[in-house]
């Protein structure tokens, strides 16, 4: 078993090759950091490459024309989101203009006017026009640009390297374990610092809108030590479910028919005529759709986000299918814009969209919109686009400090795996997020983090001992593949399906208390399956050998992303439920389910939605939850995972118009680099 552990050291390993992770080798390169290496599953692979949206934005300082902004400015919006530090909201902000340069630079096609001007537009919760695009592929030509820059610098790239286990003691940082799914042998890589870019844990749910490349690795990050912060919060909303693809902006503009059918697809109805009162105000709440298009649980009552609940409600209360049909009109009858309202009525008439079908709307406000599921195998002309609610996005994830290091000394998680969103954010924010933290990363590690972490014997010891470990948790897999799949007929797929499919159901946009803790029941009975199969298959290195090398490998593969799925999911569900343990009502983009309450002077105005929900608003005063962030520790797969609650750290308390010498010197002298937000708050917690 020895023998098959290559060893290797290296400074600083980068994993992910998305826009974070790119950004994040070509930062430490830029600030002097020479021995880097990027490890990924594929370079091809994940979210920044390979999704996108009607107008993917990113999103910045104003750059454009006489409204007045600020640094502190775009802070206070994204510190208003509730559940979010000040000390993130301000380094997003500070660096947007840098990122966003850097980016230009690049040969990202951000567009500009004849003068140089950036010109804007305004985003998702955004009172400026901040919100900049290069078209539906934005973070694809970003990724583009920055792997281009990282190849130019010659930086080392691991490719076809899945991480299987941080090596971590007594909170330090040690090294990574990876499987070489390219020659299925097992590489262990020495580092003193990781920065874990590796995206939202997009495997947990079933109905996501993740591209399918997309799995995270989360699951590591918590089982290493990781706080986990804001678990619960998330972004869900429509989305086609082949191709995957938000179906935002002019898909719901164009007005088009939504239905239900039976399983085979058949027995059509239009099952929102149920819930409106009239065609006209149903087709509104389409339209404000396209603009408002992530679930918000405050626009439920008689505003469009009511849509993805009956939506919802159809998939999993009444086990229907739902499309978008492009081909006829709402109700089958002739569109009377005249009886629409006027914002409604207005855009479609300057957009010189009102035509006879939804289909012929669609292509005249956006006929890319139309290209991009006619190249992907669906004429919109001719075919129905099945929709479901689907996860989009991942507002929580690892708790960082101002430098964006996790509670584990050497470890930084940058990107979407980094939790520094709260309930809300502006549209785009994310694609800043990335680039300001990996920024923040790297200019850390090369200022504080360039010190050799050589290892003892003693350590090298006890770490070939973990891996040894893992190697066998993961040998063993593959024989315990082979016996339940000849018993059951089953294999990691159809358990992977059926665990992310509960998941879509009870944890996702409509949280359900009593599903939610039979789901934890069952995961935490598969964990202690999973981690004593070594114990019960024996001599497994010997036997997966003999099996056939390359179904070895996709099956260690698999196993390996499903052991850190189920981990995820634990940890994400038991944030939930401390959440409501906690008094936690709805808000963001889930609710949380009640029982429906008969006295009519509650003091809490409920919104009921017949055969599926009823719920209440959290409110956003200084006595709930708002200002408060809720910090998760992996305590073990039989353990109730720990959680801490505390208040953010404030945007408020941050010193303000510093005289340039005071920050001259403290620059100079690298007292910049002492961070006051360290997150590792278990000890005093406990």
């Amino acid at each position: 078993m020895e023998n098959r552990i290559e060893v290797k050291k290296i400074h600083t390993v980068v994993v992910g090759s998305g826009a974070a992770g790119l950004n994040g080798a070509h930062r430490l390169r830029q600030y002097g950091v020479k021995n880097v290496a990027l490890v990924t599953e594929d370079m091809k692979a994940g979210t920044s490459r390979n999704t996108g949206s009607d107008k993917q934005t990113y999103y910045k300082l104003s750059l454009a024309g006489e409204q007045g902004d600020s640094v502190r400015r775009l802070a206070q919006v994204l510190y208003d989101g509730g559940c979010v530090d000040g000390d993130h909201a301000l380094c997003e902000a500070s660096l947007s203009c840098q990122g966003f340069f850097k980016l230009v630079d690049l040969g990202v096609p951000f567009p500009h006017d004849t003068y140089g001007e950036f010109v804007g537009y305004k985003t998702d919760h955004d009172p400026n026009d901040r919100g900049s695009s290069a078209g539906p592929y934005t973070s694809r030509y970003m990724t583009e640009a920055l792997e281009a820059a990282v190849k130019r610098e010659e930086i080392l790239i691991y490719d076809h390297f899945q991480v299987v286990q941080i090596l971590t003691h007594k909170e330090k940082l040690y090294g990574i374990l990876c499987l070489d799914t390219a020659e299925g042998r097992y590489v262990m890589i020495g580092c003193t610092n990781l920065v874990w870019a590796t995206g939202g844990p997009a495997g947990i749910y079933g109905n996501s809108v993740y591209p399918a490349s997309q799995f995270g690795a989360s699951g590591l990050a918590f089982e290493a030590g990781v706080l986990g912060k804001n678990l619960t919060e998330w972004q869900y909303g429509l989305a086609s479910l082949k191709p995957r693809w938000n179906v935002s902006g002019s898909y719901m503009q164009a007005l088009p028919r939504v239905v239900s059918t039976n399983q085979e697809g058949q027995e059509e109805r239009e099952f929102l005529t149920e819930f409106f009162q009239s065609l006209e105000k149903m087709m509104d709440m389409v339209f404000l759709k396209g603009y408002q298009w992530p679930f918000d649980a405050r626009k439920a009552a008689g505003g469009s986000s009511v849509i993805d609940l009956l939506v919802y409600r159809e998939i999993c209360v009444r086990r229907r299918r739902v499309w978008l049909d492009y081909r006829s009109n709402p109700g089958g009858t002739e569109v009377d814009f005249s009886a629409l309202s006027s914002e409604t009525r207005e855009y479609l008439e300057q957009s010189d969209a009102c035509k006879e079908t939804p289909f012929e709307r669609l292509r005249q406000l956006n006929e890319p919109a139309v290209n991009f599921y006619q190249e992907h195998g669906v004429d919109l002309k001719t075919q129905r686009l099945e929709v479901a609610v689907c996860a989009q996005h991942n507002n929580g994830g690892l708790s960082v400090d101002s430098w964006w290091q996790t509670n584990i000394e050497g470890l930084f998680a940058v990107g979407e795996v980094a939790g520094t969103h709260g309930v809300y954010r502006p549209g785009g924010s994310a694609l800043n997020a990335g680039q300001a933290g990996s920024s923040r990363a790297a200019e850390y590690i090369a200022v504080k983090g360039m010190g050799e972490r050589r290892w003892t014997q003693k350590e090298e010891e006890f770490f070939l001992d973990q891996a040894r470990k893992r190697i066998a948790m993961g040998e063993a897999a593959v024989n315990w593949e082979g016996e339940r799949k000849g018993k059951e007929g089953k294999s990691f797929s159809h358990y992977w399906q059926v665990a992310t499919q509960k998941m879509s159901k009870a944890g996702a946009m409509v949280r359900d208390r009593k599903e939610i803790k039979q789901i934890l029941t069952e995961i935490e009975a598969e964990l202690e399956k999973i981690e004593g199969i070594e114990k019960v298959v024996k001599d497994a290195a010997a036997t997966g050998e003999e099996r056939n090398q390359t179904g070895r490998v996709k099956i260690l593969s698999r196993f390996f992303r499903y052991y850190d799925m189920r981990i995820c999911q634990k940890m994400y569900l038991e944030a939930m439920l401390d959440y409501i343990d906690h008094g936690g009502k709805s808000r963001g983009s889930a609710v949380y389910k009640e029982d429906l309450k008969e006295k009519k002077d509650s003091s809490d105005e409920q919104i009921a939605i017949p055969e599926l929900v009823a719920f209440s608003l959290e409110g956003q005063g200084e006595n709930g939850l708002w200002n408060m962030v809720q910090e998760m520790s992996w305590e073990g797969s039989q353990k109730p995972c720990a959680s801490f609650w505390r208040r953010v750290r404030s945007l408020e308390n941050i010193s303000e118009n510093q005289a340039f010498e005071v920050v001259w010197k403290a620059f100079r002298e690298k007292r910049i680099y002492m961070s006051d937000t360290n997150c590792n708050i278990r000890k005093n917690n406990k």
